[in-house]
This record gives structure tokens, sequence and C-alpha cells, in this order.
């Protein structure tokens, strides 16, 4: 059929028609990158929404690095003090040999109206127990640090896997886009370093940006990359050019997430420059504020993770323990102590902080480390730990991780590891129950939250996981 202008009478010509539906489809397709999911894919760190309405909308992870014990913090056993020097009436395999009963040298005491006891070197974390919920069944899968770690902090033990911080900002993006949406507390590097918070296969804009906070100035904390004397709008132009011909490189290579990763930092950095100056200031925090926080690097840390959240940071993990870490095998007593000393009151001028600010009901607070220790004493060997007295061994088998905030019951005790704190026995708690729970807190089916890789969809928690609902108000 022989369609013109004439037979419909229309006033312009064919060609006429056809320009204009042309513009027609281009605004529909302007109108379709005007989207949020269209904005997404242009920028990925664009707030997004998740599968249901969330309890948490941020997470401080506070990473207790080498193993804290339960049985010296959060998870007293009493009958450990009649079995003293004596052999227990079961005994599991860890990572080395282990052999009497050895009696924790600190005293627990019952805190607020649920009596949960807390150990005496955590006080300060105590007096807001009614705000947290302890999880004495959590277990993993070995008892090895490197593996441990990885199972923690990327839900897989040996393959390389995106890191929890990066699951949590591709599916959420960022509510501040001058600031890191995924950011790592860490004085230096922990055991298997950066791997911890990898992005891995995920887009490498995800991966978490490693602060050394050994840096206690912020200039040291964060480079200034505008050179002196130069404008930040010369700069802008400069950065400019030079993200143009990465793109241009970027494109002629395969899928390249360090590359991809390198690009977006130069971005992230420039847009960092008046941020992070007002951010990472802790002189800026009135006097009483960092009186009530102390003047630990650790508790530095914790007040800088509160100021980030508070600025639309998505993902805090705070490390403790690297230049001395929780790894108790030799007198524990005085290294538990230390390390408590060091973070203690700092935990808890932050729960009260936040709370104080109207901040943690929406802030999910995780406390933990990569498993527990033993009720065991380990036994010295010749040569390398010859002398070492009164440590405990890596425990996988039961340990404690307790969370506040962010819609999780206060005041509870989830579970229970065995009278004498070997094995997890009560409501058993794997580490991928563990992140299930805290993805459904930030609104979010854990077995849906998937990237496509290598011809299968990939989760955090490969092909585990079952929410925890009793611990979820």
């Amino acid at each position: 059929m022989n369609m013109n202008s004439q037979q419909f009478d229309l006033p312009f010509s064919r060609r006429e028609f056809l320009q204009r539906s042309g513009t027609g489809l281009g605004m529909l397709g302007l109108a379709g990158l005007m989207t949020p999911v269209a904005q997404a894919k242009t920028n990925p760190m664009t707030p997004r929404k998740p599968h249901f309405a969330p309890s948490a909308k941020r997470v401080i992870h506070l990473f207790m690095n080498g193993g804290p014990s339960h049985i010296d913090t959060f998870d007293p056993k009493p009958a450990l003090k009649k079995y003293a020097g004596k052999r227990l009436p079961i005994h599991l395999s860890t990572e080395r040999e282990t052999g009497a009963a050895f009696a924790s040298p600190f005293k627990f005491k019952k805190y607020g109206q649920s009596g949960i006891e807390v150990s005496e070197i955590f006080r300060h974390v105590g007096e807001h127990i009614d705000d947290i919920c302890v999880i004495r069944s959590m277990h993993a899968n070995v008892p090895n640090h490197e593996p441990s770690l990885m199972l923690m902090n990327c839900g897989e033990s040996t393959l390389v896997r995106p890191s929890m911080g990066s699951w949590v900002t591709y599916g959420l993006g960022t509510e501040n886009q001058n600031l890191p949406g995924f950011v790592s507390l860490c004085p230096g590097h922990p055991v298997k370093g950066a791997q911890n918070w990898q992005s891995a296969f995920l887009p490498g804009v995800f991966q978490g940006t490693h602060l050394n906070t050994k840096n206690t100035s912020v200039e040291k904390l964060i480079s200034n990359i505008k050179p002196n004397g130069m404008s930040y709008s010369d700069q802008r132009q400069m950065l400019d050019l030079v993200q143009k011909l990465n793109q241009a490189h970027l494109a002629k290579r395969q899928k390249d997430a360090q590359l991809e990763a390198r690009i977006q930092s130069f971005e992230l950095a420039y847009r960092m420059q008046m941020a992070a100056t007002d951010a990472f200031d802790l002189d800026r925090e009135p006097k009483y504020i960092r009186e009530m926080y102390g003047n630990s690097l650790q508790a530095k840390q914790i007040l800088m993770a509160r100021r980030m959240v508070e600025r639309g940071v998505r993902f805090v993990q705070v490390w403790h323990g690297n230049s001395q870490p929780w790894d108790a095998h030799d007198n524990i007593a005085s290294n538990h102590r230390q390390l408590a000393g060091e973070c203690s009151q700092a935990i808890g001028a932050l729960l009260f902080d936040l709370k104080q600010r109207g901040l943690l009901d929406e802030t999910l607070v995780i406390w933990g480390g990569e498993f527990g220790r033993t009720p065991t004493v380990e036994l010295p060997k010749p040569g390398a730990n010859a002398g070492k007295v009164n440590g405990r061994d890596h425990n996988h088998h039961g340990f404690t991780v307790w969370m506040a905030g962010g819609g999780v019951k206060g005041g509870m005790v989830y579970g229970a590891t065995d009278e004498f704190g070997f094995r997890a026995s009560e409501n058993r708690m794997h580490v991928h129950d563990l992140q299930a729970t805290i993805l459904h807190l930030l609104g979010f089916d854990h077995e849906q939250l998937t990237y496509r890789y290598a011809g299968r969809d990939f989760r955090l928690t490969d092909v585990h996981g079952q929410v925890v609902n009793e611990i979820i108000a």
C-alpha cells in the first residue's frame, strides 16, 4: 500500500514525518536514561532500593583480627573451673594439640535488664547489652586463619569471591558520591591483605577502599592528588582527559577489574579531596565526644566510622588486632586485657553515640572475629612455641559474634555452645547463616542478590545460608 502525505492530508512531507519520529524515539531513549535503573548503569554507586523494606541502611563491622576467645569475652563457662587442669569429657580436633581445661582468668558480670553476662574486660560494652544480640552458637569450617578470614569476609574459604562490603554496595550503591561506599579502616594489612575487602569479579568500583589508619593526619590518610599550584578547574580538565584515555584503553581489553578499579579511583580521589577533609578530621568533633571514645588508635578508628556512616558511607569495616592480634596462643590474660582495653570504651561510646543521634535503628553494628578459641590450654612444643603457656588454640567449632541496631533484637542471647564452650550445640549458626541474616536486615533475599560470572550466578552465601528470624526485631 502506498502511503503519502497527500492521502492522509498531513501538514508535512514523509521525510519530515520520519525525522520527527526519529526525534521522538531519541527522546524515549533519553527518558529511559533518566530512570533509576539506567542511572545506576551509568553510575554504579547510585543509591538503589533493595528487594524489600530494610531494617538497616548501613553497616559498621568491628572485625577482631586473629580470633577473640568467646570464653573470655561474651560466653562464660563456669564448668571450666571444675575441670581446670583436667582432661575434659569431650575433646575436638583443632589446628594444634591442646591439653587440660583452662578456666577464664576474667570475671563475668550481669548487665542491663536482660542480665546477660559479659567479661570484665568488655564492661563498657556490657553497659549497652540491652541493645545487643549475642550469638553464642557460631561455627565455621576449619581452624585456620586464612580460610576462616575469607569465609567470614567473602563467603568462601579458598576461591576468590567478592567481600561482603562489595556485595552490599553492589546491591545498594551509596548515599554519598564524594566518599567511597565501602571503606576498610585498617592499620597496615591483615592476613590475606586486600583480599579481605576485594570485589573479585564484581566491577572494581565496589572494592573496599583501604585507609591505613597508622597515619593519623588527614593529609597522610588521604593523599591529595591535586598538584601544587593547580586550580580545581584545571585539575578537573586534566582528569577528564586522563579518564577519556583510560576508558579508551579499557574498551580495548577484556573485562579487567583492576584497571576498572584504578579508573574509578581517580574520579573518587578527585571528589574526596574536600569531603575527606571533613569526614576524617576528628578535631572537628567536640572535645567531650573525643574523650568519650578515648585516645587509642582503635578509638579514633571507631569514631571515624561513626562520622563516615553519618555522611552516607554504606559499609565501614574497622579492623583491630594487626600489630598484636587476638591470636592468643600464649598468655591470653594479658593479650585479651590489653586488646579489649584498646577498644571496649570506644565500642560502648559508638553504641551510645549512634543511639543519641537517632542512627542506631538504621545502622547495623557487628562485632567478632574469624573464629573463637579452645576451652583447653594449648600444649607447648619444642622450638617455635617452647615456653608458651596459658594460651588457647583456634576454635572453629563454636564462637561468638554479636550484633546491635539495624533491626536486631537487643538484650537477647541466641544459641549456645556446650557447657565447656568447645562446640556450638544449640541453634547452631554457620557463617553463611550470619551473612544471610545480615543481607536480610539490609532488605535483600540472599538467594536473589546475585551476579552472573563465568556462566553461573554467584552470591555471598554460595549455595548455603538460612535467615535466622528469631533475632530480627
